[in-house]
């Protein structure tokens, strides 16, 4: 069997659905994008071929769908540089080389378009529907961001400016020293984790499980650590050292973790809903609070900062219960589809990607 690996591309965030698309099929040769509605199998095609591929041996990723905990957006093969994606909206899928790299796939030549236009009202009632719901989901979670940012600044007030300097020079010092590739280097962005209909959920542990050195960074909100991330990040990318970004489900603007490839190394913000524990002799905890935060902030502020706290929980929980109604309402609709379509011609189609994809093998093969 293929490893497999855990990522998403794209997020329900605070700045509203916030994606990385373009430089998560970076570098692909093939790419399949499959255009239908919701409901017609896409994500059932996607996980049949993964399947095979890692069956066959593939290194496999997975993309996985923020709104839907048990649906992917996609499978990327990375030993073929193949991919398959859906790329029905709000997913933006730049296409770079129409025909030679990507291919659209239309799954609604399966569909029973007279069905359809049956019950077009209530699809255009649910499609609303469906798009409040997740809108007010965005609006609570870009109030809880907000309310981060107060959160925050008890901590950055009470912060040693220059030591959070020296930290982060002595981090850099440790991973990569004076050290330069003579290459440019490749950066790969995407989310550590998202907020789903059922909660927050990352996937930190698969991504790191052949990491052979692990850095968990703890602290508080404002100590410093998606900061030092971004520096980190900067240096490794001008040394020539391919570099894997991942940003927060909650701010696209912040990051959560690096992971530097050729180094066999990741550090990531350990704390909060993404919280891990050293598991192995090698991995080492970074504290940020110790280190930088003036001593008795917590007690000192104990009052205020256990109101920020529930008033976060609070709102973040509104977000969550949104998306959950936004995949009620979007399951609706789903049925519609599902009902519409002729799956048989679904499977015809799935055999045609993967034909075209044993083409290539026995192209790259024959090389």
């Amino acid at each position: 069997m293929g490893k497999v690996r855990n990522i998403y591309a794209a997020g329900n965030t605070a700045r509203g659905y916030y994606h990385f698309y373009e430089s998560v099929l970076q570098n692909l040769e093939r790419l399949f994008i499959l255009q239908g509605g919701p409901g017609t199998g896409k994500s059932s095609l996607i996980k049949a071929i993964g399947e095979e591929m890692m069956e066959r041996g593939y290194e496999i990723e997975w993309i996985h769908c923020p709104s839907d905990n048990h649906s992917v957006d996609g499978v990327i093969i990375a030993g073929l540089k193949v991919g398959i994606v859906d790329g029905t909206a709000p997913r933006v899928i730049k296409s770079n080389a129409p025909g030679a790299v990507e291919e659209y796939v239309d799954i609604g030549t399966a569909w029973d378009v007279s069905y359809l236009r049956a019950h077009k009202v209530n699809i255009m009632q649910l499609n609303d529907a469906v798009g409040r719901a997740f809108q007010k989901a965005y609006d609570a979670f870009a109030q809880a961001l907000r309310i981060h940012d107060e959160w925050e600044r008890f901590y950055i007030e009470n912060m040693n400016v220059v030591e959070a300097n020296k930290v982060t020079d002595e981090v850099i010092e440790r991973i990569i020293g004076e050290q330069v590739l003579p290459k440019a280097a490749t950066v790969r962005r995407m989310f550590l984790g998202a907020a789903t209909p059922e909660g927050p959920v990352d996937h930190i542990q698969n991504l790191t499980e052949d990491i052979a050195k692990r850095y968990f960074i703890k602290g508080r909100p404002g100590s410093g650590k998606s900061t030092m991330l971004k520096k980190l990040a900067a240096v490794a990318e001008q040394r020539g050292y391919n570099v894997e970004i991942y940003h927060c489900g909650l701010d696209p603007h912040s990051l959560d973790m690096v992971i530097i490839p050729e180094k066999s190394i990741a550090i990531f913000d350990s704390t909060a809903p993404h919280e891990h524990f050293p598991t192995r002799d090698s991995d080492e905890i970074i504290d940020m609070y110790t280190r930088l935060i003036a001593p008795g902030t917590d007690e000192k502020y104990a009052a205020e900062l256990q109101e920020i706290k529930a008033k976060y929980s609070a709102v973040m929980k509104e977000g969550t219960a949104y998306l959950a109604e936004a995949k009620a309402i979007h399951d609706e609709r789903k049925n519609i589809y599902a009902e519409a379509t002729d799956f048989g011609k679904v499977k015809v189609i799935q055999s045609n990607i993967l034909s075209k994809i044993d083409s290539l093998i026995i192209s790259v093969e024959n090389q």
